[in-house]
């Protein structure tokens, strides 16, 4: 049976955004080649440590979500031990009620994207008041210069 787990780790802060793919990407290759499924993975970036960890105030979380029969787990710990790059790690085997709640957060996490998304598209009318914002501008400079040619409508504005 396959149970599911997420395992978080923090990376050395002096790696570049290269350096750190290769990093996950081993990790990666590990899980799957011993069976796993990776059900979810996220970069939470460079981040301020609680307290420093061999001399650093800062590290790259990096989380995994994978489904497994527990097997790897030992394997992954020793080659995170193994690689100098990784400061910390954890693995956690979710319950029934952890992975409602990932997979819960993640439906909330999408539909949210997708309402920003349709709230930067523009409409026509704030295209319109831009335009007319970037005329108004315009006619400002045009004024203090003493010329002012802007008519629309045949207001002047």
């Amino acid at each position: 049976m396959l149970n599911q787990y997420e395992t978080v780790f923090i990376a050395t802060p002096v790696l570049s955004e290269e350096q750190l793919m290769d990093v996950v990407n081993k990790f990666r290759k590990i899980l799957t080649d011993h069976g796993s499924v990776i059900v979810h993975e996220n970069n939470w970036g460079l981040r301020k440590l609680a307290y420093p960890i061999q001399k650093k105030n800062t590290g790259f979380y990096y989380l995994l979500e994978f489904k497994g029969t527990g097997a790897e787990i030992a394997k992954l710990e020793t080659e995170y031990k193994r690689d100098e790059r990784i400061m910390r790690f954890l693995t956690v085997k979710l319950d029934k009620h952890a992975v409602a709640y990932n997979e819960k957060k993640r439906k909330n996490a999408e539909a949210k994207k997708k309402e920003e998304a349709n709230a930067e598209t523009p409409t026509y009318a704030a295209k319109l008041a831009a335009s007319a914002g970037k005329l108004r501008t315009q006619r400002c400079a045009e004024r203090r210069k003493g010329v002012c040619t802007a008519e629309l409508g045949g207001y002047f504005l």
